[in-house]
């Protein structure tokens, strides 16, 4: 038993090692297991290789039951959180929405009437728009102006993660937070500003670090994700868990006088993050805002961008940015986009494109 326990502990380190998806390690574990499986199946008692993996198939089995108990255990407990945790939807209520159509009514119609006479939105975009489920990963510079502008632009349900609170540093750009607010965390601040933005608006607070554990779990019940953090490692479960499910990203990034937009959507054959950035920078390349300082203006001006490519997805209003990056630069007042190419070795979504 000590060599079976060793070979899945070497599988689970190599699957660490290449940076495999947990999912994909936990497979390999599992053939192992069928792999021992079928030897004491079909080998005769006393064979040198039975009795190199415990003897007998029944104590195998015995794991296998404990193991599976444990799952159910872990599932049912995620059940329960879903079911108490105050901002999760019972699956009763989504199902009554989905097949349930949401009108405007006379204060919303009135409300949204600039975009209602647009031809690329009109009174179906808009209803498009008051459907919609999206979730902002990062209440911050990036955030703050794409929350706003979503909610003011009639977004149905915003879901907000973030575990940070509300710093004097952050207002200098972070404009969703007021000085009020400081010390509070950065979901209550953003879906307090929101509620008096706009009452028509349901605010999802996730006071929690996004993990690869729930990220896909969380993202099931959106429709499109926004990706507004400032670490790689963050923006890599996100990108992970996005293309699993099939749903847009729409991304930006900061740094200094700089900043950048793009749209991560696998669904339509674009590239993911990872495509483009297959390794993280030296971080003596890439400095954090508290390192190297960034212009106040310059978070509105890319998250602006980035609610602008939103609506469009959402409604399916112009161009979308999909398949190229636009980059502006607020010293020289440049404005550059470049094409980017999905990469057919891409371990998030190239898997399907290898022979």
């Amino acid at each position: 038993m000590i060599v079976v326990f060793s070979m899945a502990a070497t599988l689970w380190l190599i699957g660490v090692a290449m940076k495999s998806p947990i999912q994909a390690r936990w497979i390999m574990i599992g053939l192992l297991f069928v792999g021992v499986l079928i030897i004491h199946i079909t080998l005769p008692d006393g064979h040198p290789l039975r009795e190199g993996t415990g003897g007998s198939a029944a104590l195998w089995l015995l794991i296998a039951g404990f193991v599976a108990l444990g799952v159910l255990y872990s599932k049912g407990l995620r059940w329960l959180r879903a079911r108490t945790r105050p901002e999760a939807r019972p699956e009763a209520e989504r199902v009554a929405q989905a097949l349930t159509p949401q009108k405007l009514n006379d204060v919303e119609l009135e409300r949204y009437a600039r975009h209602i006479v647009l031809r690329e939105i009109g009174g179906a975009g808009q209803t498009k728009l008051k459907r919609a489920r999206v979730l902002v990963v990062g209440a911050g510079g990036l955030g703050a102006p794409v929350l706003q502008y979503l909610a003011a632009a009639g977004v149905g349900t915003l879901g907000i993660v973030d575990d940070d609170t509300v710093d004097h540093t952050n207002l200098q750009r972070q404009v969703i937070h007021r000085d009020d607010m400081t010390g509070r965390t950065k979901t209550q601040s953003a879906e307090a500003a929101i509620h008096t933005l706009n009452p028509y608006v349901t605010v999802k607070p996730y006071t929690r670090r996004l993990t690869d554990e729930i990220a896909a779990e969380l993202f099931e019940d959106y429709d499109l994700i926004v990706d507004g953090v400032d670490n790689f490692a963050t923006r890599r479960v996100i990108n992970a868990a996005a293309a699993k499910l099939g749903l847009p990203v729409v991304s930006g990034a900061l740094t200094q006088w700089e900043g950048q937009v793009a749209i991560w959507d696998t669904a339509f054959d674009g590239p993911c993050y990872d495509c483009i950035f297959p390794n993280d920078p030296d971080p003596a390349l890439a400095p954090s805002c508290a390192e190297a300082g960034v212009l106040g203006p310059l978070p509105g001006v890319i998250g602006s961008l980035m609610a602008v490519e939103v609506v469009k997805r959402l409604t399916g209003a112009g161009t979308p940015l999909l398949g190229h990056m636009l980059i502006y630069d607020a010293l020289d007042a440049e404005t550059r986009k470049i094409k980017l190419g999905k990469r057919p070795d891409c371990p998030v979504c190239g898997r399907k494109d290898r022979p």
